[in-house]
């Protein structure tokens, strides 16, 4: 009976093991991805800020008055 107890524990035990490790990898992959879509991000903003200082730049060169 303890025998029985031991292994089904067991048995239970690799499954969990094995679902955590199949949630680990899953993890990194999603986090590799939102790594590679933050800095897209971040070269997006660049871009955009670039572009800004440039329309201000020229705004500035305009005489408004």
């Amino acid at each position: 009976m303890a025998d029985d107890v031991v292994l089904a524990r067991l048995g239970q035990l690799e499954t969990a093991v094995r679902k955590a490790g199949e949630a680990l990898a899953r993890l990194r992959d999603e986090n590799a991805q939102l790594r590679r879509e933050a800095t897209k991000l971040g070269d997006d903003r660049r871009q955009v800020l670039a572009q800004i200082d440039a329309l201000l730049k020229d705004i500035g060169k305009l005489d408004l008055e």
